[in-house]
C-alpha cells in the first residue's frame, strides 16, 4: 500500500504558501483493508476514509468515466491495482495533478527534489504561471471551467494555456454548462468572489462564453456606455471588475462582494435611446437580482444585502445632499434602525462602487461616515419613555412611531455631521 499528498497542498506548498488542509490517494488498498486499520467510511460516490487520528480524509485511488452529462454524470471504480499515475490524470490541472509520499508531506519542499510524482508537468506549468488541463477527460466535467476561473482569481498572473480555453469554448458550445446545478455554480462563484482578484473569475468565464450562460445579467454589461463625468472607464462591465476588484482590496465579506456584483445589473437593461443615462437601473437591478438569487440559490444575507445596495446606493453616494427628515428616511428605507450591521455592509458596498471607477481608487468616501453618525444618532434616542408619554396623549400604533421618528430626527439634526 502507498499513501501519498495529493493536489492542492502539493501546489501550494510549491508556491511557498501555507497548506492548510491535506488530500491523500491510498495506492493498493482496499475499503475492508482501510476499515481493518481504523479508517472511518464516509464516501457516498466513492471510498473516502477518515484518518482515527488526525480526521483528514483518505481516498482510495480511482478512475472515473463519463456515462451522462452534468458533473455527476460519471461510474467510478476503485481496486487496488488503479495507479497514481491514473488517479493523476483524472484531476483537472497539471498544477494540482502531482503527487508527494507521506513520508516527505510534512518537510520541506526542498527536501522533495526527485520525489514529486508528476507525471502532465504540473511543475513547469506551476514555474511558468500557466493553468492547464490535464487530459481532454477535462471536457467531461463542466464544474471543472468554474474551478479554472475560480483559480485564475487566485493565482491572478496565471495565465489560461491556448488549448485549454479552446476545450472550454468547445464544452460550453456544447451544452456542458447548460447541466450545471445551482449550487455548485454558487460554491464555486463564492470562492471566486472571495479571492484576491475577482475580475479574472469573470474574464475567464466571458473568454470561453460560460459567463452568458450562467450570468447572463452581468454579462450584458460590457459595451454598456456610462456617462464619462460620473464613470471615466465609461464601460459598465469594467466598472463592475473594477468594483470587484476594490471589494477584494479592502477585504470585504462575502455578502458585501455579492452586493458588489448585483448593484448595477439593471444599467443592462437601459433603453439605447436614453444612454448614457441609466434613469431608473436601481429599481431594474433589483428585480434581476432576485431572480440571479433564486436561480443560484443564494444565501439570504447576500441577497437581502444585495437588494438594499441595488435600491439606494445613488441616494446613499448623494447623501451628502440630505438633510436630518431625509437622512431618517433614507435610514428607514435601509432598515438601518433594526439592522445596523447590515447598513454598515451597505455603506462598504457603495464605497466598494464608488471607489471601482477609473482614477477613483484611492478617493475618500465621506458619505460612510456621515451616514454612520446619523445613524448612532438615530439609535441613540431611548424610544421607550416617547412611546409611553405618547400613549398616555391617546396615541397609538403609527402616530407613536411618528413621535419617535421625530425625536430621532431631532437627534440627528443635532450631531456634528
Amino acid at each position: 500500500m502507498g499513501v501519498f499528498v495529493v493536489g492542492g497542498a502539493v501546489r501550494d506548498a510549491l508556491m511557498g504558501q501555507r497548506v492548510n488542509d491535506r488530500d491523500w490517494v491510498v495506492v493498493g488498498s482496499t475499503p475492508e483493508a482501510m476499515t481493518a486499520q481504523g479508517f472511518e467510511p464516509v464516501g457516498k460516490d466513492f471510498p473516502v476514509f477518515l484518518h482515527p487520528q488526525t480526521r483528514e480524509e483518505y481516498a482510495l485511488a480511482r478512475t472515473e468515466r463519463k456515462t451522462a452529462r452534468g458533473y455527476k454524470g460519471f461510474a467510478v471504480q476503485t481496486a487496488p491495482d488503479v495507479t497514481l499515475d491514473e488517479d493523476l490524470a483524472r484531476r483537472d490541472l497539471t498544477v494540482n495533478a502531482m503527487a508527494v509520499p507521506e513520508a516527505l508531506a510534512h518537510q520541506a519542499p526542498t527536501t522533495w527534489t526527485g520525489q514529486i510524482v508528476d507525471p502532465y508537468g504540473g511543475q513547469r506549468d506551476l514555474q511558468a504561471k500557466v493553468l492547464r488541463h490535464v487530459t481532454d477527460a477535462f471536457a467531461e466535467d463542466p464544474v471543472r471551467i468554474l474551478r479554472l476561473a475560480r483559480f485564475s482569481a487566485r493565482f491572478a498572473d496565471f495565465s489560461v494555456a491556448g488549448d485549454t480555453m479552446a476545450l472550454m469554448r468547445q464544452m460550453v458550445e456544447d451544452g456542458e454548462v447548460d447541466h450545471l446545478v445551482p449550487e455548485r455554480v454558487w460554491q464555486e462563484l463564492a470562492k471566486g468572489l472571495m479571492a484576491p482578484k475577482p475580475s479574472r473569475m469573470f474574464a475567464v468565464l466571458r473568454e470561453c462564453g460560460a459567463l452568458k450562460v450562467l450570468l447572463p445579467e452581468l454579462d450584458r454589461l460590457w459595451g454598456v456606455p456610462q456617462r464619462p463625468e460620473y464613470h471615466p472607464e465609461i464601460d459598465t462591465g469594467v466598472h463592475m471588475m473594477l468594483v470587484m476588484d476594490m471589494a477584494a482590496r479592502l477585504n470585504m465579506p462575502l455578502p458585501v462582494r455579492v452586493a458588489c456584483l448585483m448593484h448595477d445589473l439593471g444599467k443592462g437593461t437601459t433603453p439605447a435611446d436614453v444612454l448614457p443615462r441609466h434613469i431608473g437601473h436601481e429599481g431594474r437591478s433589483v428585480k434581476l437580482l432576485q431572480k440571479v438569487c433564486e436561480r443560484l440559490r443564494v444565501p439570504t444575507d447576500c441577497k437581502e444585502l444585495a437588494e438594499v445596495v441595488a435600491r439606494e446606493h445613488g441616494n446613499i453616494h448623494r447623501s451628502a445632499e440630505l438633510g436630518p427628515e431625509a437622512l431618517m428616511r433614507l435610514l428607514e428605507r435601509c432598515d438601518a434602525i433594526r439592522q445596523p450591521e447590515r447598513f454598515e455592509r451597505a455603506l462598504q458596498a457603495c464605497e466598494c462602487d464608488a471607489r471601482g471607477r477609473l482614477g477613483f481608487d484611492d478617493a475618500a468616501y465621506p458619505q460612510a461616515d456621515r451616514l454612520l453618525k446619523a445613524q448612532q444618532a438615530a439609535l441613540s434616542v431611548e424610544t421607550a419613555p416617547i412611546a409611553q408619554a405618547a400613549a398616555a396623549q391617546g396615541l397609538k400604533g403609527p402616530k407613536i412611531g411618528e413621535q419617535i421618528a421625530k425625536a430621532r430626527i431631532q437627534a440627528i439634526a443635532l450631531a456634528s455631521l
